[in-house]
């Protein structure tokens, strides 16, 4: 029991180590964050196409009444890599991800409307250690500055997580978690391609590589993973271990664009990572 714990925790872990990689692609790719988002839901799509089918994994939808909430599911999908993609762009990584990172918080308190389930007041005490976090990362607030213009796209990018996830934890017991994804990408490739039309597309050919490794690594392997670790956690404890992102995000970011972090990003980052270590700690006594 004690060794199947370990092996989901560290597969949360991986998957989320995979996805923190979004953070310095989506910076660093010069292209608007609409047309990043198209270009890597259409790779991604073929890549877990061709996944599906060596796998032989199974792509029926069961039922009528579920094609809604897939089609919810991968709209606010779109909505959250597109926002935070803004975030990204107008703030930094670190400021971009921690932002995002408010996401834990809101399930807490979101997921006893969606599925029905007793609230735990533990994620008020936890909720509030991640908004201090976020306060000391944005502590002027002047709507003007794109700095806390960021920290707001961050938090739009966070709500729209959420509901997706809650509306997809309903279905991962019923369906593989590869298939969840790769219907979630179908429905972003299909509803953003107007903006190949009239938005710029010019810098396709120098950006290519790294699209394609947003859409493999980040995308195709990293939320497949992550859609698959919600049959082993709560929506909320996924989440709040996931929240060890932003580290591997800012880290990257430090290795790769040079980007180095303010004392209020240590601190503020070392909150939510607070919340991590421990619902990590309370779901494995659960």
């Amino acid at each position: 029991m004690q060794n199947n714990h370990i092996q989901h925790v560290s597969g949360l872990l991986l998957a989320t180590l995979f996805i923190s990689t979004s953070g310095v692609l989506g910076k660093y790719i010069a292209m608007p964050s609409e047309v990043i988002v198209w270009f890597r839901s259409a790779f991604a799509m073929v890549i877990l196409y061709v996944f599906c089918r060596f796998k032989k994994i199974d792509l029926t939808i069961q039922s009528r009444r579920h094609l809604f909430p897939f089609l919810m599911g991968g709209i606010f999908m779109g909505a959250h890599w597109i926002t935070y993609f803004y975030a990204l762009k107008l703030s930094n990584v670190a400021i971009g991800m921690l932002s995002l990172y408010t996401f834990p918080v809101m399930i807490a308190f979101l997921e006893p409307l969606f599925l029905k389930i007793k609230f735990n007041p533990i994620h008020i005490v936890l909720g509030l250690i991640v908004l201090l976090g976020l306060y000391i990362l944005a502590p002027d607030f002047d709507i003007q500055n794109t700095q806390v213009q960021g920290v707001l796209f961050g938090l739009l990018s966070a709500l729209c997580y959420s509901i997706r996830i809650l509306i997809l934890k309903q279905y991962v017991q019923q369906y593989n978690g590869v298939m969840l994804m790769f219907y979630q990408v179908v429905i972003i490739t299909i509803t953003l391609a107007p903006v190949l039309f009239f938005m710029d597309v010019s810098g396709f050919q120098e950006q290519l590589p790294y699209l394609l490794l947003l859409a493999l690594l980040t995308t195709a392997i990293g939320h497949s993973l992550m859609v698959h670790s919600l049959q082993f956690f709560s929506a909320s404890t996924a989440s709040i271990i996931s929240s060890i992102q932003p580290i591997f995000g800012i880290l990257l970011a430090f290795i790769f664009l040079n980007e180095i972090p303010t004392w209020n990003t240590f601190i503020g980052g070392s909150l939510i990572l607070a919340t991590v270590i421990i619902e990590s700690i309370r779901s494995r006594k659960g």
